[in-house]
């Protein structure tokens, strides 16, 4: 049975990930630092960490994947730079790049030496240009894109598949604040060429195909999934 391992599984486009895995007919290990969310199947698993800690535990209980996606990340509340503080840009990039890192670093190993594995680093449209999120994010998804073109072109030749996924405005509890009254989502929706959000299903379906097999001639894509808001 494929084994996926998905950090921040407990809501949003995480959590999409899982359903749609398990309905795969894959064994699924979902990391988050909040509670476990409603998913009553034999083939899920859950352990409550937070990954800018000590990743011990998580290795002990889940030693090898075949699928990883490192989907886990916080924004930073579109602040500029003089309104954002050291411990601020610290925190995000901790979450955002430096735990993907670290993961990585562990199950890449052993992809490596099976000659086998798929890599799927959530990135954004941040990744690519600015106004997606603030110093901070903007800056750490930049990072995370660098890492998974990167990553992609090192270990091609160890047979290890690497994507990035692009995602714009998605209706998450991460970006809940925005369809708070005052909030950002119908200015958003207007500016998106598709007039309106995305799903975390159609993230996850994307992240379904690109871990398949059925892209097996693609490698380090940063695949953008954002209504058309970066054509404009």
């Amino acid at each position: 049975m494929t084994k996926v391992l998905i950090t921040g599984v407990s809501s949003g486009i995480g959590l999409a990930q899982a359903r749609l895995f398990l309905k795969n007919g894959c064994a699924v290990y979902g990391v988050d630092k909040s509670e476990a969310p409603d998913i009553q199947e034999e083939n899920f698993h859950f352990l409550q960490l937070d990954i800018t800690g000590n990743l011990a535990a998580l290795f002990d209980v889940v030693p090898d994947v075949d699928i990883l996606c490192n989907t886990a990340g916080i924004l930073d509340a579109y602040k500029p730079l003089l309104a954002i503080s050291d411990d601020e840009i610290a925190d995000v990039f901790q979450t955002n790049f430096f735990a993907t890192v670290a993961i990585t670093r562990h199950y890449l190993a052993k992809m490596v030496e099976r000659q086998a594995g798929i890599i799927i680093n959530m990135c954004s449209i941040a990744s690519f240009m600015a106004g997606g999120g603030g110093a901070a994010y903007t800056a750490s998804k930049h990072a995370l894109a660098g890492f998974t073109r990167q990553l992609a072109l090192d270990y091609a030749k160890d047979k290890v598949q690497v994507f990035g996924i692009a995602p714009g405005a998605v209706k998450t509890a991460m970006t809940a604040s925005d369809f708070e009254p005052g909030g950002l989502a119908d200015w958003v929706a207007q500016e998106t060429p598709i007039g309106r959000w995305s799903s975390p299903d159609e993230i996850a379906e994307l992240t379904g195909f690109l871990a398949s097999g059925k892209a097996s001639s693609m490698q380090g894509e940063i695949v953008k999934i954002d209504g058309g808001w970066s054509l404009k």
